[in-house]
């Protein structure tokens, strides 16, 4: 997988369809826990369906990544969104995106887009975001850290597919994407979301500066955020907001729901950049 050099730090990317002189570029940010395999061949869909390229990253610390030191500061994806995040867009000459975030990934999108006002977004596509933090979506963190510790300490997970009788360990499904680093990387998430200086972390003051389209997309079985964010966002954003709520849908959309999730991710895609 190719590398590009961000910030002193060597990041992994992948990019599918057109350059961005061809082209508007969709540009996916991840989850706390993701990086660019987590997405699968989503990305890759959606662009062709939509008519254009998509660049696929992994942040530092993440994935094939470098690594980073811990631990995270509070205000890491303020750091994300604007000091890494327009460095990618410049590194890749992109001149039109719409950024597609995933839980975290959703976050940095929105403190770029309302912290920079940058004239290359043309909208956001935000998959489960949050804007501040909620006890559900905390109880939900201690739950995972347990069961990491309990794996990491040699106890069995509870976690299994549907599919198969053997259990699935939570950590070595992590492994597969994050390699050696797996710890680094579900520590420094883990620990920085349960700091308690974390709690008052809050990013609605972006909202009113962002004034271009934005798509939500929530599980209603969303087990780290609840449609508070959402209504939030609905009532805060100067652009126009248009909500998607999947049924049997948990935090990751674009995996529990893909058909529905990429219909309304292409819809969008196609009105914002006026492709018929």
């Amino acid at each position: 997988m190719p590398l590009i050099k961000i910030a002193n730090r060597q990041l992994e990317y992948v990019w599918d369809g057109p350059s961005p002189e061809d082209a508007p570029t969709l540009v996916f940010l991840h989850e706390g826990l993701g990086c660019v395999a987590m997405w699968r061949d989503f990305p890759e869909r959606l662009a062709e369906q939509a008519g254009c390229g998509a660049l696929v990253y992994s942040r530092a610390g993440y994935g094939k990544s470098d690594q980073i030191e811990l631990p995270r500061p509070v205000s890491f994806m303020h750091e994300e969104a604007l000091t890494t995040l327009p460095q990618v867009l410049d590194a890749f000459s992109i001149r039109e995106t719409i950024l597609v975030g995933h839980s975290d990934g959703g976050s940095i999108a929105i403190i770029h887009a309302g912290g920079t006002r940058d004239p290359r977004v043309r909208g956001l596509i935000l998959e489960a975001p949050h804007v501040f933090v909620e006890e559900v979506g905390l109880e939900s963190i201690r739950a995972i850290a347990e069961v990491y510790r309990g794996e990491s300490a040699g106890r069995m997970s509870a976690h299994r597919p549907r599919d198969a009788g053997a259990p699935v360990l939570f950590r070595q499904r992590l492994a597969r994407y994050h390699g050696a680093q797996v710890d680094q990387t579900f520590w420094g998430w883990n620990d920085v979301w349960l700091n308690p200086d974390f709690r008052s972390w809050n990013i609605e003051e972006y909202l009113p500066e962002i004034p271009v389209p934005v798509l939500l997309i929530q599980g209603t079985d969303d087990q780290y955020g609840t449609r508070a964010q959402i209504r939030k966002i609905e009532a805060g954003c100067l652009g126009p907001v248009r909500t998607v709520l999947l049924e049997n849908c948990g935090h990751t959309p674009h995996l529990d729901q893909p058909e529905g999730t990429l219909e309304a991710m292409k819809e969008f895609v196609r009105e914002v950049f006026g492709v018929r």
